[in-house]
């Protein structure tokens, strides 16, 4: 009661808007299951900072990073407590789709920026007009995927993903593109969010003889999929893996081995992306941490860059309703490519890359050899 209480305090102006520090709240698993994103995440935002310094429009930025567990209940009161206790102008971060959720309504209330730098259900910017996305939806990555898939030679596939949001947005997207497309899905199976073990399921699949299996996991769990799926002989029996970019995560890429070769997936970020602005972001992201970065680290990256804008365009003002109003139509070039912060749904907009794990320079990389440009979020497309 007492944090709802502050909150309402602060939606009417008790903090000022043109304070000298601009702290940003940053909430992340960094322990837990889903540790790996935090880690990329805070290492993503603190290089921009680093890159960039920390003072924009008169102001320096302060990055609060908070560990929420990835517990939804934690994320609520650490939001709470970085508005009420931190003064936070901007919350960042949240990386599963109940995190997301959970703040939704604090960011209404308090009138600060919400940036969701991780989580992918399409849904989540519609929960307030506070959400702003620099990360991606998994409608943009599945539809692209099932598309490539249909046009070569796979007929049947079974799907695979984690029952939670993102995964029946896998699960949906692919699908309907994939038979509309003229393919069949033999079954749609889906795999508890907490502790899974993919090896029944896998199992599942070999029975049903597919072509290939469309897999959808969170980050950090694509390295259980690649060993139970080479376990269960998958590979052997012809089986296709096929999905989106999270299971064949960069973080983990080199450690699932040599049977990661031929993967293929869609996705908006690759470490091997051929640009200069991401030869110079690899290479100091690692510099600087003795890791490649993934595409957790490059969405941080870039809600960093997409505060800055913001902040430069109201010249310093914190005022939450003008920092959203500047981030929407935002253009810059990212180490993904081309990336626009779309107006209306406040989504981000960007190149989709079909790729395939192969080793260069003796280590794996998802090598792009297929640009669907600026793919706008399908399902909000739909809508309209």
């Amino acid at each position: 009661m007492k944090a709802a209480i502050l909150i309402s305090a602060l939606a009417l102006g008790v903090v000022p808007a043109m304070a000298e520090d601009v702290t940003v709240g940053m909430i992340l698993p960094m322990t837990g299951p889903s540790a790996s994103t935090g880690k990329q995440e805070k290492a993503g935002a603190e290089l921009y900072i680093a890159q960039h310094g920390d003072k924009v429009a008169g102001k320096t930025i302060k990055l609060l990073v908070k560990d929420d567990t990835g517990a939804a209940d934690v994320t609520k009161r650490l939001a709470q407590e970085a508005i009420a206790n931190d003064h936070a102008a901007a919350l960042m971060g949240f990386g599963l789709t109940p995190l997301a959720f959970a703040v939704a309504p604090i960011a209404t209330e308090a009138k600060v920026p919400e940036i969701v730098t991780a989580a992918a259900t399409a849904v989540i910017t519609e929960k307030s007009p506070f959400i702003v996305r620099t990360s991606f939806t998994l409608p943009q990555a599945s539809a692209p995927m099932a598309q490539w898939a249909a046009k070569n030679g796979i007929k049947k596939v079974v799907t695979i993903v984690t029952d939670y949001g993102p995964g029946l947005d896998a699960e949906k997207w692919f699908g309907e593109t994939f038979k509309h497309e003229g393919g069949e899905i033999i079954e749609a199976i889906r795999t508890p969010l907490k502790n899974p073990d993919f090896a029944p399921f896998l199992q599942r699949v070999k029975d049903d003889k597919p072509d290939a299996v469309f897999v959808f996991v969170p980050s950090g769990f694509g390295a259980m999929v690649m060993k139970q799926f080479i376990e269960q002989g998958l590979a052997k029996a012809g089986v296709k893996l096929i999905g989106t970019g999270d299971v064949t995560d960069d973080d983990q890429l080199n450690g699932m081995g040599e049977a990661a070769l031929g993967v293929v997936t869609a996705h908006h970020y690759s470490a091997s992306h051929d640009s200069p602005e991401n030869k110079a972001f690899v290479t100091a992201f690692e510099k600087a941490n003795g890791f490649r970065p993934n595409f957790m680290g490059v969405a941080a990256y870039d809600g960093m860059a997409l505060l800055y804008h913001a902040l430069e365009a109201t010249k310093g003002a914190t005022d939450g309703a003008g920092l959203i109003e500047a981030m929407k139509g935002a253009k810059w070039m990212s180490p993904r490519g081309p990336v626009e912060i779309d107006p209306d749904t406040r989504d981000i907009v960007q190149n989709m890359y079909v790729r395939k794990v192969e080793k260069k320079d003796g280590q794996l990389y998802n090598m792009e050899f297929e640009t669907i440009p600026m793919v706008k979020d399908p399902f909000k497309a739909t809508k309209k």
